[in-house]
């Protein structure tokens, strides 16, 4: 039996990868810092990934680690812990794989690595790192995907990457969410920017369908695998306008449709106020709205990705459309969060 090891694995991507390694017959290790695991059969271990001790203690006996935990912060503080996260830990989990030689290192990296705040139309792995600093997570996740490509061969260990872009789905705890909560307080009514901006999405069973055809991938050469050492663009291949997935999502719960459009320039000086204000009282985590200068460059470029290479050397080939997807997510919603507020 394979013992795999996902780090970050009671989150909404980390719990999806977790239950699709359960389904191939994994014996399963999860380490998080969450109080309990709400997944059945695992072994869970409440750990954090800057513990370099605990962390080498718990991947001993492990055949593959996906390493999926990071903090996800795009406002330009708290930098110091977001990198001791997503970089230090990404260290300490590499150096746990070469000390007990486990073979196979999986890496959910982002699309945001390549994004320098301008547009990508199409864009494949031969894009350049971006040599800009957009955020404490894009520039943590670079450096971190730049350690687990480099790794690959180090003491036997077969590494590789891959870059998911906007991952939605049932059980999505910030994305599907955050548009949720604007929707029901009357927020989803302006569009930002008067242009349209093609935006990749990645529908949550797609990327575990991903993933496990990476580690297949990577056991079936180690690290003179065609996958080893490589990083791969993730996404449903479906790109659309970010408002229009918005628009699909708020007539699909049955909400007012969008009415306006507001400059991009006023609400970029708006996301950095609000920036400067929460600062100023410490920076707060895992409480983005939207609004920050991050998301609106986001929202207001094009950037979808080529998924060609992965299609070429995974295998692999979405097969949750994005309408679907969003069909699944709603029903979800409806029969969680909005039950609860009936």
């Amino acid at each position: 039996m394979t013992v795999s090891l996902v780090t970050g694995g009671c989150g909404f991507v980390g719990s999806a990868i977790v239950r699709g390694l359960q389904s191939r017959g994994d014996e399963v290790i999860v380490i998080d810092v969450a109080p309990r695991c709400p997944i059945e059969g695992v072994d869970y271990r409440r750990i954090d990934i800057t513990d370099e001790a605990a962390v080498r203690d718990a991947c001993r006996g492990v055949d593959t680690i996906i390493h999926n935990a990071s903090i996800v912060h795009t406002k330009q503080n708290r930098k110091d812990l977001v990198w001791a996260v997503n970089l230090g830990g990404t260290e300490h989990m590499l150096e746990a794989a070469r000390r007990n030689r486990v073979p196979r290192f999986v890496y959910i990296s982002s699309g945001s690595v390549v994004y320098e705040g301008k547009d990508i139309e199409n864009g494949d792995e031969s894009l350049p790192y971006s040599s800009v600093s957009q955020a404490p997570y894009a520039d943590s996740k670079i450096e971190a995907e730049k350690r687990v490509l480099a790794a690959n061969g180090k003491d036997g260990v077969a590494t590789c990457a891959l870059r998911p872009h906007v991952v939605f789905g049932p059980g999505d705890n910030r994305f599907m969410p955050a548009l949720l909560d604007k929707a029901q307080s009357g927020q989803l009514r302006v569009q930002v920017g008067r242009g349209v901006w093609l935006s990749d999405y990645t529908y949550v069973t797609n990327l575990v369908d991903a993933v496990l055809l990476a580690d297949q991938a990577l056991a079936a050469g180690g690290p003179e695998s065609i996958a080893a050492g490589q990083a791969y663009f993730i996404t449903n291949g479906e790109p659309m306008p970010f408002w229009d997935f918005v628009r699909k999502v708020a007539a699909r719960l049955g909400f007012p449709p969008i009415k306006y459009r507001v400059p991009k320039g006023l609400v970029y000086a708006i996301a950095a106020v609000k920036e400067g204000i929460d600062t100023l009282k410490g920076g707060t985590l895992n409480a983005e709205d939207g609004l920050t200068r991050f998301a609106i460059r986001y929202m207001c470029t094009h950037h979808y990705f080529s998924i060609e290479k992965a299609r070429r050397e995974l295998g692999y080939s979405p097969s949750v459309s994005v309408d679907e997807g969003i069909e699944r997510t709603c029903r979800h919603l409806e029969s969680t969060v909005l039950r609860g507020q009936a």
